[in-house]
């Protein structure tokens, strides 16, 4: 099985600099998301939680890699379409193909906010961002989206007159049915004017082929549900969602050239992406 190690000394550099207001003794959703993805912003509560889901996962690594790529061809997309400006709700830990240097290779005019309640999220991309004036990130829960929209930093950057892009890439499987997802992203779609873009990733219900790694992430985690093709289109609803509609991420829009598993493997089923557009 995939493992995630880091160098022994790892662990102790960590605690030496947690941030304030982080506990390096309870998982995080983004610090785990780094861990699967090779990062080194996470403690080992959070190698714990990421090595259950890699044994449980084959291929598992290339789960958080098809989700930054398709993250990487939805913000390209939404760029070329004129989109300028992005809100990304439940950012994580920067890695690669972050969305503002993604958005930025295509218009360096481009201006991107990232929202994310982890301290340490606050922490690290402040620190990468320092020198760029197009981009922010502040500390907020995408589930107040009052808070969020009303926070005069994201203000400063994003114009409410124009076409924004909303990015919810792997939040919403976060939140349980009790918490209202689908009127969550009506809030942040009402908010938005016509011609701005919603894109979203989230996990498919594979019945039992899935039905571990969610116990484990529920359990675990404390978070992490996952839903089947029809109830993630639904968050669509009151936008016009384009080809291919909702699919495993893979699927979306694949580059030339990209490597599409075929038959599609196991890792390639776990999320799946769609992009709706405002009319």
């Amino acid at each position: 099985m995939d493992q995630i190690t880091e160098p022994a000394d790892h662990a102790q550099n960590s605690r030496r600099k947690v941030p304030v207001g982080v506990d390096s003794t309870v998982p995080s959703v983004a610090r785990v998301y780094d861990a699967l993805l090779g990062g080194k912003d996470n403690f080992a509560v959070d190698r714990a939680v990421a090595d259950q889901l890699m044994a449980l996962t084959p291929g598992g690594m290339m789960v958080g890699l098809y989700n930054r790529a398709v993250l990487g061809r939805g913000v390209r997309h939404m760029v070329r379409q004129g989109i300028d400006q992005f809100i990304d709700l439940g950012a994580g830990l920067p890695t690669v193909q972050n969305t503002h240097e993604v958005a930025q290779a295509e218009n360096p005019d481009a201006k991107v906010v990232y929202v994310d309640n982890d301290p340490m999220v606050l922490v690290h991309g402040r620190a990468l961002l320092a020198e760029n004036g197009n981009t922010t990130v502040i500390t907020a829960d995408f589930c107040e989206p009052d808070e969020v929209l009303n926070n005069p930093d994201l203000r400063a950057l994003i114009d409410f007159d124009r076409p924004v892009g909303l990015l919810m890439v792997a939040v919403l499987h976060h939140l349980d049915d009790a918490q209202r997802p689908a009127e969550l992203v009506a809030r942040y779609r009402d908010a938005v004017p016509s011609g701005s873009f919603v894109f979203i990733t989230h996990f498919i219900d594979g019945g039992e082929a899935t039905a571990e790694i969610e116990r484990v992430m529920l359990t675990d985690l404390g978070s992490g549900r996952f839903r089947s093709f029809d109830e993630v289109r639904g968050f669509f609803t009151g936008l016009e969602l384009l080809e291919p509609g909702v699919v495993y991420n893979p699927l979306w829009r694949p580059d030339p050239g990209d490597d599409v598993p075929d038959p599609m493997s196991f890792a390639g089923k776990i999320i799946g992406a769609g992009l709706g557009r405002k009319p």
